[in-house]
């Protein structure tokens, strides 16, 4: 008997909040006097309850849902915004179907003023300096007490972190284009006035905001907190390394990095030679997303990461709708020797009487998968062998089901957002290219070598063939965790889709920083601040053909 998942839909109206309008974001930053003088007198110890917002608004369950007019699927916090990057890129390719959320994405059709997605951005992001505006009216930067300068650290770094996202949604990278127009800059004393006539600050403008907000932070900050959702020293450590590394603040961004990861190891060769990443506890990671089993987002059933990421969970598009595969070319550039080549598992095609394809056989396709797991189908278990659901070979094995139980229908995976192994592969870039490239070679071999393949020797000499062979690393390291697209950018490099495992009419050859790679401003957005106009706007371009 051949098995097949079956998805099911939740009605659109079932756990409809209320979201943010755009006419408020990022006007939505400043408040009237009466707003403001009730914040003030607030009691400074029951601010902790806004502090943790800044963590359970990246974990929202449908938070466009009004402006949406339904609830759409990928709507279930900052891990969507992740897979919504990735699928943008050339290292995701996935099924050109109406079943795929990230469809827009893998066809680049979602570069519009009115895009679902470009909306999405907005509103998460500026949503999330919308609070660490309003912590920051309260815990200014006199205050004393020992919990509210936490919080106040706390503020600016996710502050900080939203707008590292943003300047690189709206805008190419950093250096070339400092003086390029990026966003918006809200902070706690923008007035409603200056608010409601905002253009777009420059990048460097952005940049000067950010690293100003992250070293405040660093000053405010220490290693304590209660969870690993919540901003610490280390976490605004790493976020600074990020912002110096985009930058090519050489030095800095390596020592950053250095200072992130203390306290922290990577995932051993045998923790990660399961399926895995799904559990913030695990030593590498600095910061995640913590999810529990009450989260809305996981009592929606299917409006969750691991519904359309991971291939062994119970209910989900993943398994039989919607798979996420590693580009076909990049697979075959891991060694066999590298643990991480297990990450992904192959297929053999299995056919009918007729000759028509049925679906793939992985059964010992990939060391890493447990091929005795036995999947139930209405009582009855049956070998793994018989599952046909997964559509395509180069299949992603990487991320774990919920407490690593196949076919677990709870879907309250934790997801990470900032792990060691990031650190050690910024540290090593960045002193390769600061000159360093001995030392490079040594922060890299050691971590590959240790953790990932025992055979690894980095053979490159030079610091710019350095940098492409950590961006190697990079690729295949933090797939699916919403850097390969970001990463692509900030090295200009061109967009290769060709030859691989990306449908034909998705297989997309561009060439460094095309236009089509960066959003567009939200139309209500421009509706709503006349510092921007239509005109100040990206480009609209033509959707790419092959």
């Amino acid at each position: 008997m051949k098995l097949y998942k079956y998805l099911y839909l939740l009605p659109s109206f079932a756990f409809m909040v209320t979201s943010c309008n755009l006419d408020e974001i990022p006007e939505g930053g400043t408040i009237t006097s009466d707003q403001k003088d009730e914040i003030q007198s607030k009691d400074p110890s029951k601010l902790k309850a806004d502090v943790i917002g800044l963590s359970s608004n990246l974990i929202k369950y449908n938070s466009i849902g009004e402006w949406y007019g339904g609830t759409a699927h990928f709507d279930f916090g900052f891990a969507s915004a992740c897979m919504m990057y990735d699928a943008s890129g050339m290292d995701m390719p996935s099924e050109d179907t109406g079943y795929n959320w990230y469809r827009s994405q893998l066809r680049m059709t979602d570069r519009t003023e009115t895009g679902t997605n470009t909306y999405y951005f907005w509103n998460l992001f500026y949503s999330e300096i919308k609070m660490a505006n309003d912590i920051l009216k309260v815990a200014t930067a006199d205050v004393e007490d020992k919990a509210l300068k936490q919080y106040r650290g706390q503020a600016l770094a996710t502050r900080a972190w939203s707008y590292l996202n943003l300047v690189q949604i709206y805008q190419f990278t950093y250096k070339g284009h400092e003086n390029a127009p990026a966003v918006p800059i809200v902070t706690e004393e923008t007035t409603g006035e200056q608010a409601a006539s905002n253009p777009r600050a420059t990048v460097a403008a952005v940049y000067d905001l950010i690293m100003k907000d992250l070293t405040d932070a660093i000053g405010l900050l220490t290693a304590d907190r209660d969870s690993k959702d919540q901003v610490n020293i280390n976490v605004a450590y790493g976020l600074r390394a990020r912002a110096n590394l985009l930058m090519q603040n050489w030095q800095d961004a390596a020592t950053d990095a250095e200072k992130a990861m203390e306290g922290y190891t990577p995932y051993s060769r045998n923790d990660v030679s399961k399926p895995s990443f799904n559990d913030s506890n695990a030593s590498s990671w600095i910061w995640g997303n913590v999810v529990t089993e009450t989260n809305d987002i996981v009592q929606s059933g299917i409006l969750n990461f691991p519904s359309h990421m991971c291939s062994f969970t119970g209910n989900g598009y993943a398994p039989g709708y919607a798979g996420r595969y590693i580009n076909s070319k990049l697979y075959s550039q891991i060694p066999d020797t590298d643990v991480r080549k297990g990450w992904w598992a192959l297929g053999d095609p299995v056919y009918d009487e007729n000759n028509k394809l049925l679906g793939y056989d992985f059964t010992g396709k990939c060391p890493n998968v447990d091929w005795t797991w036995k999947y139930n189908y209405q009582g009855v278990d049956y070998n793994i062998a018989d599952w046909l659901g997964w559509q395509a070979p180069y299949l992603n094995v990487k991320f774990g089901p919920y407490q690593n139980v196949y076919n677990n229908a709870t879907n309250a995976c934790d997801f990470p957002m900032m792990r060691a192994e990031e650190m050690i592969l910024i540290k090593a870039e960045a002193q390769a290219m600061a000159g360093n490239v001995s030392g490079a070679k040594s922060t890299l071999e050691n971590f590959v070598k240790n953790y990932r393949d025992p055979s690894y020797v980095c053979s490159v000499s030079s610091a710019e063939a350095l940098q492409d062979e950590i961006w190697f690393q990079r690729r295949v390291e933090l797939w699916g965790e919403g850097f390969s697209f970001f990463d692509m950018m900030r090295l200009k490099k061109p967009m290769d889709r060709t030859g691989a495992n990306y449908a034909a009419n998705v297989a997309f050859s561009l060439p460094a920083e095309s236009q089509i790679f960066l959003w567009l401003i939200p139309e209500d957005e421009i509706n709503n601040n006349s510092g921007i106009s239509k005109d100040d706007n990206n480009p609209v371009v033509s959707v790419p053909t092959i």
